[in-house]
């Protein structure tokens, strides 16, 4: 029987200057959609996984583009709830070589950041689902957005659904204490934890020794340290910490660790030099080939290898979504990142 994913969060538009143009020289703008959870489901309908993304989004023409952007992936929409006014907008600004990229929000008042939890019922959405995945993005949205990712954290656990989420600190969406408070009560009911270097200190206040991530050094027992205080402090079944070595916009090392709490194993994976095409995403990536490892019974080792590889390619891919096949990581995973030409 094929397993059935759940995802939930916010979708939106993304604008975003042609090539690397800045946003004060640019006269016209790319239109696409995304969003953290979006990404994850994407990526999952990519490799054959039954998956439902849940949202709140307008009923008018611009709300139903978004769905539309799911569904030609064939991401379930049927559990989208339609309402509200807005959807919401981030302007991405892409980096180049020693220029970071740039993201503006204008999220207000778009339509689930002003949802309620009688929009969303969350028992018959849950019936038959295997896994719920969300973000530390969306009850970043507000107070109300907090108490439905609650509601729906507690009928994930009374329908015995393994519940994921990715930390995804955004400090432009609410403060430190904010987010520990949230994070602090929603990780309670989470199994397998996804963070980065930066998310486990600014949410946990919880730090690798001995790493500065802006120097691009990694130190490995640094991130057994997070992993474990993250595990011990939420009882996570697991916890996955992705490592990224900037070196420019362009170019960074790329890698991750998968902590098995029940076996006591630390597996990293092997790391990937990026040269980069499009950065958006590329955790969302992780999680979604992290997800579909796990499902399908891959150890350990194999299932970080997975979902580095799923992430890596993301990197050359344009826009949120990641558009590759189950066959396609399996190879680079298995070793072949040549990039030659196949015909």
């Amino acid at each position: 029987m094929s397993k059935k994913v759940v995802t939930f969060g916010e979708l939106m538009i993304r604008l975003q200057p042609y090539n690397y143009e800045r946003f004060v020289q640019a006269d016209h703008l790319e239109f696409t959609f995304g969003g953290g959870e979006a990404n994850v489901a994407v990526s999952l309908a990519n490799y054959g996984i039954d998956v439902s993304y849940v949202t709140k989004l307008p009923a008018h023409a611009i709300g139903q583009a978004a769905v539309n952007s799911l569904r030609r992936y064939g991401v379930d929409t049927s559990k989208i709830t339609r309402g509200g006014n807005r959807v919401g907008i981030y302007f991405n600004e892409k980096g180049a070589s020693q220029r970071g990229s740039v993201c503006i929000y204008d999220r207000a008042h778009s339509a689930i950041q002003e949802a309620t939890t009688a929009d969303f019922d969350w028992d018959a959405i849950f019936e038959g689902v295997d896994w719920f995945h969300f973000t530390g993005i969306t009850p970043a949205l507000g107070p109300n957005v907090v108490e439905i990712c609650r509601e729906a954290c507690k009928a994930a656990k009374a329908h015995g659904v393994k519940i994921s989420c990715d930390l995804n600190y955004r400090g432009k969406l609410w403060t430190r204490e904010e987010a520990r408070a949230a994070m602090t009560d929603l990780c309670q009911y989470v199994d397998v934890c996804i963070s980065n270097e930066e998310d486990a200190k600014d949410v946990f206040g919880i730090e690798a020794e001995a790493t500065d991530i802006y120097a691009g050094t990694l130190n490995h027992e640094g991130y057994k340290s997070v992993a474990k205080q993250l595990a011990d402090k939420f009882n996570f079944e697991m916890v996955a910490i992705t490592l990224r070595e900037s070196h420019s916009a362009f170019d960074n090392g790329w890698s991750a660790m998968l902590y098995n709490v029940a076996k006591d194993e630390y597996c990293f994976s092997k790391k990937y030099d990026l040269h980069i095409i499009d950065r958006v995403g590329g955790g969302d990536s992780f999680g979604g080939g992290l997800i579909y490892s796990l499902l399908n019974g891959k150890d350990t080792q194999a299932a970080v290898e997975f979902a580095v590889a799923a992430s890596a390619l993301k990197h050359s891919i344009e826009g949120d979504y990641n558009m590759v096949t189950v066959s396609e990581v399996e190879k680079l995973a298995g070793g072949d990142g040549s990039g030659r030409i196949q015909r």
